[in-house]
């Protein structure tokens, strides 16, 4: 029996360990992923034994983004079911978001697309020097709709609007320049980086820790509401099932470039 997407561990502290499961692809998310991640993390939030979030991949790798045979497979479907595909990645995220839990995310490897909206998402992110990030839809003809609103509070519209056109890689010392992680760590030294971070977050009171993450997106203007969240979702989907994506992910599966690219 194979074991499940995304397992989960309690400690006698309270804290969660959330771990993407399937190293043989690079954790790379389908749906059955994004079903287990966010009926996990709403488990978890209503948990009054939980404590701490802390989320992360198994093996070599955060999570490489969507499994692009997932993708192609879903493309060919009818609208109605991309839809529910990317509503589903939606409110995935944006619960992680809005989570009233303190969140961690732990990064090492590879840390591209979605995987940079589930950092994005986290109230705390710490990187290993290994770890490297890629917004990388646009080189497949897409575009990461349902996680630039966090993208965007995390590393600001200025920097957003460089890595998510160009889908350039960037690696931890940069992604903690831009905002999007807070801590650089030794490769290896992830568990030893969060323990002081993880062990300050449970000195403090619970209810005042969920006040306190409320009150900063009620203050700051960071949270979508349920219709654009609803039209990204929508536009998302859309997008999927145009000629570009069609090309940009027949590109990528026969590792050549893709019919726009005319050469440097």
């Amino acid at each position: 029996m194979s074991e499940p997407v995304v397992l989960c561990d309690i400690d006698a502290r309270g804290v969660a360990t959330v771990s993407i499961n399937r190293p043989n692809v690079n954790n790379a998310y389908n749906g059955e992923v994004i079903d287990a991640l966010l009926n996990g993390v709403k488990t978890l939030a209503t948990d009054p034994k939980v404590r701490v979030i802390v989320l992360r991949g198994k093996g070599r790798h955060f999570q490489a983004g969507a499994d692009l045979k997932w993708i192609n497979e879903i493309s060919a479907r009818s609208d109605t079911d991309n839809l529910v595909v990317s509503k589903n990645t939606t409110d995935a995220v944006r619960f992680l978001d809005l989570c009233p839990k303190p969140t961690i995310a732990l990064v090492h490897g590879a840390c591209i697309g979605g995987g940079t909206g589930i950092a994005a998402a986290c109230d705390i992110v710490i990187a290993s020097e290994d770890a490297f990030f890629s917004i990388a839809e646009v080189r497949w003809g897409l575009h990461a709709g349902p996680i630039l609103p966090q993208l965007a509070a995390a590393m600001g519209t200025r920097n957003l609007r460089r890595y998510a056109i160009t889908g350039e890689r960037f690696d931890a010392r940069m992604a903690q320049a831009l905002g999007l992680v807070h801590e650089v760590c030794a490769t290896g030294e992830l568990e030893a980086a969060a323990a002081p971070v993880i062990d300050s977050i449970l000195k403090n009171g619970p209810d005042a820790i969920a006040d306190t993450k409320q009150i900063i997106f009620d203050t700051s203007n960071l949270a979508i509401d349920d219709d654009l969240a609803l039209e990204l979702a929508r536009d998302h989907a859309r997008k999927r099932r145009t000629d570009e994506a069609a090309e940009g992910l027949r590109s990528f599966e026969e590792k050549r470039d893709a019919q726009w690219y005319s050469g440097s």
